[in-house]
């Protein structure tokens, strides 16, 4: 159960449509920074993989097999390894899976102020991000300024917006830091469950070798 929990929401956070709509993004040949999927890539594994383990240990408690509750316990062991390694990379790149979007961001506004070349594209870039985002303009005080008064790139009411500090920097950190939170709430959660199932599968694997030997 808690394993198709933890399926459900990493893929619920893969799939959830402002995410998407930013990181498949590309601006000419870059394509959007998307270094937030692994952490989310890890939690679809474990998931699926602890539905697969959670039923390995559950049939080896009913059969009284010691060799599926030490399988159980060696699957638990590198899972739990598994999430310790996400909750690792979730906290060195919490801030710089934000800053990469921010950037990308900033140089498709950039272009499309500039009206450079493939400022047709950047400016699709844009408007993904102000209409996905609810937002328009950056914490760059030039660049914020100059596209408020552009309706072909913000809503008509974009100049409440920037009053309001809905910058899409400040919109972008909120987006990332909602959901990396999810997923740090999930690998607690997770590294939980597998603690106490660690703990249960060994006191299994005790009483089955007693009760052989009496």
């Amino acid at each position: 159960l808690a394993g198709g929990i933890i399926l459900g929401v990493a893929l619920w956070l893969r799939h959830d449509s402002q995410t998407t709509n930013i990181l498949y993004l590309q601006l000419g040949e870059k394509q959007a920074p998307n270094t937030f999927y692994v952490g989310i890539y890890i939690l679809i594994a474990v998931g699926a993989v602890m539905m697969f383990v959670g039923f390995l240990g559950c049939y080896g408690a009913i059969q009284e097999s010691q060799c599926l509750l030490g399988t159980f316990f060696t699957c638990l062991v590198i899972l739990f390894a598994c999430e310790v390694a996400a909750g690792i990379w979730g906290f060195v790149n919490k801030d710089q899976i934000a800053k990469d979007v921010k950037q990308f961001y900033d140089q498709a506004l950039q272009q499309t102020l500039m009206g450079e070349s493939d400022s047709n594209n950047a400016k699709a870039v844009v408007k993904t991000f102000h209409e996905t985002l609810d937002c328009c303009g950056s914490d760059i005080v030039t660049a914020t300024f100059t596209p408020v008064w552009r309706e072909d790139l913000c809503r008509k009411d974009s100049l409440k917006s920037f009053f309001e500090n809905a910058n899409c920097h400040k919109k972008i950190d909120e987006l990332f830091s909602g959901k990396l939170y999810l997923i740090g709430i999930a690998a607690v959660v997770v590294a939980v469950i597998m603690i106490f199932e660690m703990i249960l599968s060994m006191v299994l694997c005790c009483g089955i070798r007693n009760s052989s030997v009496y």
